[in-house]
């Protein structure tokens, strides 16, 4: 089955960072997700740009608006998909990903509608 593992942090915190702390987060993440890669079961994987390139389109009302449209103190950073067995090989995945980092991993089951071109392209 397909999950998706949604990161939620506090972006200020997260873009205050050093440069090594990202690389320290980003190389322990990359044990676990290569791993999954070697195995055939990583999908895709995105950061998300700030908030503040966001656009936000509601459906009541004619209008749209820049940046972010709640007052959260986490923000959706990113995500992964990833093709797991069952929602315990899935949790084991995204723990083993967060070990040590503050913010939180959303894990949610996946049903795809279109399988989409933009990879082909």
């Amino acid at each position: 089955m397909l999950y998706a593992i949604l990161c939620y942090n506090d972006e200020a915190a997260v873009e205050a960072c050093s440069k090594d702390e990202i690389d320290a987060i980003l190389k322990k993440r990359a044990a676990v997700t290569q791993e999954l890669a070697a195995k055939g079961k990583l999908g895709p994987v995105a950061r998300l740009m700030p908030t503040t390139a966001a656009t936000t389109i509601r459906s009541r009302e004619p209008f749209v608006i820049d940046g972010p449209f709640a007052e959260t103190k986490e923000q959706l950073l990113g995500f992964y998909i990833v093709d797991c067995a069952s929602l315990e090989e899935v949790i084991d995945v995204a723990r083993r990903m967060k070990e040590g980092e503050a913010g939180s991993f959303e894990i949610r089951p996946l049903r795809l509608f279109e399988a989409g071109s933009i990879a082909a392209s």
